[in-house]
């Protein structure tokens, strides 16, 4: 489930907080149908929640506790997301 660098970030950035998809894409630059595609799969493994605001459907980390492992995840071998940096 954690295989894929593209859930990978996409949790790094929900454990941030809760996002929509256009942010998601814009931010993370995955294209829309992948990013749909690792969302449902994060959506069906428990790991994500959703809620809708009209057309938008905005996603988060469901527990605390996946949050905490995730950022610590992220400190050890990630870099800060959205800093540019190579």
């Amino acid at each position: 489930m954690l295989a894929s660098p593209d859930r990978l970030v996409l949790l790094c950035r929900l454990a941030e907080g809760e996002s929509c998809v256009s942010e998601l894409e814009s931010a993370l630059d995955i294209h829309q149908p992948t990013l749909s595609q690792q969302l449902g799969i994060l959506r069906e493994e428990g790991l994500v929640a959703t809620r809708r605001d009209g057309k938008h459907i905005f996603y988060r980390v469901i527990s605390p506790e996946s949050i905490a492992i995730i950022k610590a995840l992220q400190t050890q071998f990630c870099k800060p997301l959205g800093t540019g940096q190579d």
